[in-house]
């Protein structure tokens, strides 16, 4: 571990989120005192360079928090993986003034911010935008309307995918800009009421406004290569981080319940039935696990991700962590059956972890990560693995 006291600051954080669940959940609200405890603890400056006042961690270490967050509220772990993943591209691919503007800030827990890549008629697809940047004397003027916004409404900063300024630009060009909160007027539009995730708050958002030139992160109509090097990959490490701690935690709550002396006098901890849904779940686990791991590890290596082997390692965990998660939890329902598998009010939280892990395979459909697979399965006629 490169980041001191990574444990005290997540347990810090992770026993804000625990404090408050509950309520969040009922009442659909975005978790505030548990985003207090990450600008406090300096984690939302998890992965800024020491240089920058930041506590300079590691992709790895981002598992690691997103797992633990994701343990105790699986929305405050999807919260603070998203969050990370636009502080790196920022740490990557924004010009000097732009780093040396927000990177203090958001080390000193000044800025959380929020992603604006989803687009009514395209869903999230990353790669392709139809509301475009118009460029007025060197500012860039921003009209936009996102269906889903998480904790936007609660972001300090905003970065938004547009398709780039000029008549010949198209769909696929597209630039990634950075506004501050009091650079735009936020509209929210609708209710947010969904089955789960109900903490993350992800409203539909319009934004509009103005802003320098030099907030552009990349190159104008150069999105595509900030997608393949942190959008893409850090999104798929950090959100299965965070659904495995989701359904790591589940599991051993149930466990603890089992081996409660309650529990030992109302569960028959020998029947075949319970063992096996109690088996089935664990290996799921350790079957996302060992894929989380070695989808690290590739990332670590430095290696070309573009090549269609990594391309399909990082994809397959996605879909695999998405689907097995949910199934794990599924199976403890099965097992513990009607009074502590799906009730709101059991101490194993089944009921909450069920329902927000229902999203993980909708949140970026595995469906269209399915097709990207089978496109690239055609390119490697050999089989290869990363």
């Amino acid at each position: 571990m490169t980041v001191p006291d990574l444990a005290e600051r997540l347990a810090e954080a992770a026993a804000t989120a625990r404090e408050h669940v509950d309520h969040t959940d009922r009442a659909a609200a975005f978790p505030v005192a548990a985003l207090d405890a990450l600008r406090r603890t300096g984690l939302l400056g998890l992965l800024v360079p020491t240089a920058d006042g930041g506590l300079g961690g590691t992709v790895r270490e981002l598992v690691t928090a997103a797992e633990t967050l994701g343990r105790t509220d699986m929305s405050v772990g999807m919260i603070f993986a998203m969050h990370c993943q636009q502080a790196e591209a920022l740490v990557r691919h924004a010009g000097e003034r732009l780093r040396k503007e927000l990177l203090p800030r958001i080390a000193a827990g000044e800025l959380y911010l929020a992603s604006v890549t989803t687009e009514a008629g395209k869903g999230g697809h990353l790669l392709t935008a139809e509301a475009q940047l118009a460029d007025e004397g060197g500012d860039l003027v921003i009209e936009r309307f996102a269906p889903i916004v998480t904790g936007g409404t609660h972001a300090d900063g905003f970065l938004i995918t547009m398709r780039s300024p000029g008549e010949d630009a198209t769909a696929g060009e597209v630039s990634l800009v950075y506004a501050h909160r009091d650079q735009l007027a936020l509209t929210p539009s609708g209710d947010w009421q969904p089955m789960g995730m109900r903490a993350s708050h992800s409203v539909a958002l319009r934004l509009s406004g103005r802003v320098p030139g030099h907030q552009v992160v990349g190159e104008q109509g150069g999105f595509h290569r900030i997608a393949s090097e942190v959008f893409g990959p850090l999104a798929h490490l950090g959100w299965s981080a965070v659904w495995l701690g989701t359904a790591a935690g589940a599991l051993s709550r149930v466990l603890r319940l089992l081996r409660s002396p309650a529990g030992r006098e109302r569960f028959d901890l020998g029947s075949d039935l319970l063992l096996c849904r109690l088996s089935r779940s664990r290996q799921r686990l350790d079957t996302v696990h060992a894929l989380l791991q070695q989808a690290l590890r590739t990332l670590e290596s430095g290696a070309d991700l573009s090549v269609p082997a990594r391309q399909l390692q990082l994809n397959a965990l996605k879909i695999t962590a998405a689907e097995e998660c949910h199934a794990a939890v599924d199976d403890l329902v099965t097992a513990l059956g009607l009074r502590h598998g799906y009730l709101q009010d059991s101490p194993t939280g089944l009921e909450r972890a069920l329902r927000d892990l229902r999203s993980a395979a909708l949140n970026y459909s595995n469906d269209r990560l399915h097709l990207a697979d089978g496109r690239l399965a055609l390119r490697d006629q050999g089989v290869t693995f990363a």
